[in-house]
């Protein structure tokens, strides 16, 4: 039997990775250039029992994304811009009530209302850091339609199955492009449910750390009664202030993440195998920089690409595995140096890094990465 296909944009993809996944509910508010994930959903929910509500903002749009996972529903956002900047306290909420549920992303121009209909790659540290406190993040960057559908199902893969928020981050580029897309058949890639308690609702405990670093999570109106709350919590879920209780949560989420780096981060190598340089990128750039990699060769440059798929949990160990075998790492990105940050952290002076940057709205293009690489000493 032949695979249905299409030709859809990013966006569209994206909504469909998620109801493969097995989201049936979205909340969110209309802005450019994200508003069509909503669209498809509004559409699609309705049909297999879900619900779709437009919120009268962004903050109200994170705090309903949290209220339909707990109350069992697999759950969607999506934003871009200004909206990711009011969710971010609805966000934190959602990391210390350990609440899973996606937001998808659109990187566009900044700050404030910036370039709306322009790409970016500006939300990286808005995605491990916008909002306060300590916690964990996984972040993912899709490179193409395809790969857009398919990482969304990651997505809610990795928030059930840590139980946290799971940022993707497309750049414009990639949201709005149109590509021919297979969509999946039913068992072709793997779905994740929540774990459910194994205890009857007298004895269960929402954050109970016997379970391990990710406890069960019960849905509101199972039977199971709990407490959640924005503030630091006991085992019960009620608010605490003892020291070592506080102490042994933070470091329990930080640590369910950091303890399964392998099982999280994900990347592509690319002609690497006798690289003197690497190009490191992600998103649409990366498409850039594939083709600048091919045309280099051609020319007997020694040169491949490490791909980004996973940008938080930052890839460090991959980096700084490459760090001692290359001489240069390029980064092109469509912000001002973010991402040429953490390379310099992982390289620790091992190897030159050059950056191209560019935050005018348009694209890195092959011809900026070809000429980079003239600058490797």
């Amino acid at each position: 039997m032949s695979k249905k296909v299409a030709f859809m944009q990013g966006n569209e993809a994206a909504a469909h990775g998620a109801l493969y996944a097995g989201c049936k509910f979205f909340a969110g508010y209309p802005i450019t250039p994200s508003t069509e994930v909503a669209e498809v959903m509004s559409a699609e929910l309705p049909k297999i029992g879900g619900k779709f509500i437009q919120m009268e903002d962004e903050i109200g749009a994170m705090a309903a994304t949290i209220g339909g996972s707990l109350a069992g529903c697999k759950s969607l956002t999506a934003t871009s811009g200004p909206g990711m900047s009011l969710k971010q306290e609805n966000i934190g909420y959602a990391c210390i009530a350990e609440v899973p549920c996606v937001i998808y992303n659109v990187m566009r121009g900044g700050p404030s209302t910036g370039m709306p209909t322009g790409p970016s790659q500006s939300d990286l540290m808005s995605a491990r850091w916008g909002t306060h406190g300590d916690h964990a993040t996984i972040a993912l960057t899709p490179a193409s339609v395809q790969e857009t559908y398919d990482m969304m199902v990651r997505a809610f893969n990795l928030a059930e199955k840590y139980r946290m928020p799971v940022h993707v981050l497309p750049d414009e580029i990639v949201a709005h492009m149109r590509e021919r897309i297979e969509f999946r058949e039913q068992g072709e890639l793997e779905v994740i449910d929540r774990t459910a308690p194994s205890v009857p609702p007298a004895e269960y405990k929402p954050y109970d750390p016997q379970f391990g670093d990710v406890p069960p999570l019960a849905a509101f109106g199972s039977g199971y009664k709990f407490h959640v709350t924005g503030l630091n919590k006991a085992a019960d879920g009620f608010p605490t202030t003892k020291a070592n209780l506080v102490q042994a949560e933070e470091e329990r989420q930080i640590r369910k993440v950091m303890a399964n780096v392998d099982d999280i981060v994900d990347f592509e190598e690319y002609k690497l195998d006798d690289a003197d340089i690497c190009v490191v990128a992600f998103g649409s750039t990366s498409r850039s920089a594939r083709y600048a990699v091919n045309e280099a060769r051609e020319k007997g440059v020694k040169v491949g690409m490490f791909r980004i798929k996973t940008f938080w949990p930052f890839p460090d160990k991959q980096i700084k595995a490459l760090a001692g075998k290359v001489k240069a790492f390029i980064v092109p990105e469509m912000n001002l140096g973010m991402c040429s940050l953490e390379v310099e952290r992982c390289a620790q002076g091992k190897a030159q890094i050059l950056g191209i940057n560019r935050v005018d709205g348009e694209p890195i293009n092959p011809d900026q990465i070809l000429e980079k690489m003239k600058e490797v000493k």
